[in-house]
């Protein structure tokens, strides 16, 4: 995948669980000075604001598109990834590129067995695998599902943006 130097960059990632967007997104935000913007980090209420940490609770979209318009507005170059079609819509009319990772369900798998101790969402490398069951089988489900995070929502945002856009199959790809 090729990013022009030379123009002001806003992309957007989206795509299956353990596709690769966190991936891709902090590659790009290294290499080309990008400000990073994961949606996990503001789409959920913190385990405290919610009566139970499980399951998680998501936080209003409201709250959310102003948290987003806050990194917007503050970064002129950056890269918002994520699986929230409802969120990432509001981001369309401000990017100038989408790239969706359409892998196979069975790579996400794979990568989710691989993924290494996200710290921004889990409170140890434990925590983090006792919710990987859980986790494949989200991901298994994801051509199926009809809700913001289907593979049906995410196609409709790629069909949909007339910028720029790529589709991303493989891993090799990157």
């Amino acid at each position: 995948m090729k990013i022009d130097n030379n123009q002001v960059k806003k992309i957007v990632i989206f795509g299956n669980s353990a596709s690769g967007k966190s991936s891709l997104a902090k590659k790009l935000a290294s290499t080309q000075q990008l400000a990073h913007l994961d949606l996990d980090t503001l789409a959920w209420l913190p385990p405290s604001a919610s009566k139970s940490a499980l399951p998680p609770q998501r936080q209003s979209i409201a709250v959310s598109i102003a948290e987003i318009n806050v990194f917007i507005s503050q970064n002129q170059n950056w890269v918002i990834e994520g699986c929230y079609s409802d969120l990432l819509t509001h981001t369309l009319a401000e990017c100038s590129e989408v790239v969706f990772m359409n892998l196979a369900v069975e790579l996400c798998i794979e990568n989710a067995k691989k993924r290494p101790w996200e710290p921004h969402k889990y409170e140890s490398k434990t925590a983090q695998d006792a919710n990987l069951t859980m986790l494949i089988d989200w991901i298994a489900q994801y051509e199926q599902r009809t809700d913001t995070f289907s593979k049906s929502a995410h196609q409709k945002l790629f069909d949909e943006f007339t910028g720029k856009k790529t589709q991303v199959k493989n891993n090799q790809q990157l």
